[in-house]
């Protein structure tokens, strides 16, 4: 498959999945985004256009292991931070992605570091 049809794709998939899910203050979107090497998670209140909460693989470190286990590390960092700012609940938005491998291990952080998803 050429990659602009598999980009073309994912996108339709994302647009589909935008449809469904909206955050809001009290219940954030938490949107994914990954890319070959890296991999970033945002908490974002679509009522109010506001980030409320961000996380990367680049704040938690290459050393953290391979990139399953960074994204893993990103989603507990994106709970904590979520804590901070008072956030218990959250809607998860893949990206046109496939729950699966990284996005599904950063959903399985953000679970374990008490995010409710």
């Amino acid at each position: 498959m050429e990659a602009a049809t598999k980009r073309r794709a994912r996108l339709r998939r994302h647009v589909r999945v935008r449809k469904h899910v909206r955050g809001s203050a009290e219940r954030p979107r938490l949107a994914v985004y990954r890319s070959n090497r890296h991999i970033y998670a945002q908490l974002i209140d679509d009522a109010n256009a506001r980030t409320l909460a961000a996380a990367s693989d680049r704040d938690v470190g290459d050393n953290a292991g391979n990139k399953t286990d960074r994204a893993k590390a990103v989603g507990s960092l994106l709970a904590d931070r979520a804590h901070e700012a008072g956030i218990q609940r959250a809607v998860f938005d893949r990206g046109g992605r496939l729950y699966h491998g990284r996005v599904a291990a950063l959903a399985d952080g953000a679970r374990e570091g008490g995010l409710s998803i």
